[in-house]
């Protein structure tokens, strides 16, 4: 009988990487995964072989990608922090393309963001955008993916909107929030990235749904979805990035960061292109009303707790109208 084909996806016991690594099993493929948290609590310990980064012994990368025919990349940081940075990870992320190369990976199915740019004032874009290039220059076969907002059970920001709207007497967005977002279900990504792991074809693909809002609409209907619609403001952005930071020091997180504004405001979470995904947010969150926003979803505690599973166990396929 012959072996299994093995794909490698970056931290899937974390939130994308689960998703992906679930349909990889699902679909009868051997996974192997690169985290930094091998030992985190998950429903795939187990089921799926573990290996560290290693990004400072790129001989070991490469011996944890051997044998691999598609390579699935979720790895990145949302923001700098004392103990990880943009800059790292744009570092990090190069060699593992460099490492994916020398073990003979077949292909590269890339999580990047819309509206990269090397020309981008934000971290955040510019580094996406680099890291597209030495990409599409590796010379390997490649899919690149641009997703806005990810929504599902173990998401942070549209979770926190909620929690939010749980405690608050009235929503404050910065500025008149009608800069748009586009958001996408996680497994609906995750689908996305295994069919592109199958084809051969160079291609970007805007990885957006099938819902546009703006800040302000997002905010009314997740208030409407979990019964608790509160009055929306506008905010002066520095008035709103100010009381982000003391909730922040509330919750021992930090809750958005000023390029993540910045971002938002150039509506940078924006693409005119036609949705890849198919499962509707504003759904999605009446199915889900009992549990959205109920706890708090800390980013920093994820990144620094490398032991406790994510909160929320991968969905099941969705049964929320499309």
């Amino acid at each position: 009988m012959a072996e299994k084909p093995l794909h490698v996806v970056t931290g899937a016991f974390g939130y994308s990487g689960r998703y992906i690594a679930t349909r990889l099993l699902e679909a009868g493929v051997r996974v192997r995964t690169i985290t930094n948290s091998t030992e985190r609590g998950s429903p795939l310990q187990g089921r799926v072989e573990a290996h560290p980064f290693h990004f400072d012994r790129p001989d070991q990368l490469v011996n944890s990608l051997r044998g691999a025919s598609v390579l699935y990349n979720t790895y990145w940081v949302r923001f700098n922090a004392r103990d990880f940075q943009h800059s790292l990870a744009v570092d990090n992320t190069l060699t593992l393309f460099r490492a994916a190369k020398e073990a003979g990976v077949g292909r590269i199915v890339h999580v990047s963001i819309t509206n990269p740019s090397e020309d981008s004032t934000l971290e955040y874009f510019r580094g996406k955008a680099v890291l597209e290039r030495a990409l599409k220059e590796s010379g390997l076969s490649y899919a690149i993916l641009r997703p806005t907002v990810l929504f599902g059970e173990e998401d942070i920001l549209i979770n926190n909107i909620a929690w939010l709207l749980r405690r608050l007497p009235v929503f404050g967005v910065f500025g008149r929030g009608e800069y748009r977002l586009q958001p996408i279900f996680v497994d609906d990504l995750a689908k996305l990235a295994v069919e592109q792991g199958s084809m051969s074809e160079n291609t970007i693909v805007d990885a957006i749904g099938p819902e546009t809002f703006t800040y302000r609409e997002l905010v009314r209907t997740i208030g409407e979805a979990i019964g608790k619609p509160r009055p929306i403001v506008s905010v002066p952005p520095r008035l709103g990035y100010a009381v982000g930071r003391m909730l922040g020091a509330i919750v021992g997180d930090i809750v958005i960061t000023w390029p993540e504004i910045e971002g938002l405001m150039s509506d940078l979470l924006y693409v005119a292109s036609p949705p890849a995904g198919t499962t509707k947010l504003s759904a999605w969150a009446r199915t889900h009303a009992a549990t959205l926003g109920a706890h708090y979803a800390n980013e920093l505690a994820r990144r620094r707790d490398r032991k406790h599973e994510y909160l929320g166990p991968p969905a099941a396929k969705p049964t929320v109208e499309s």
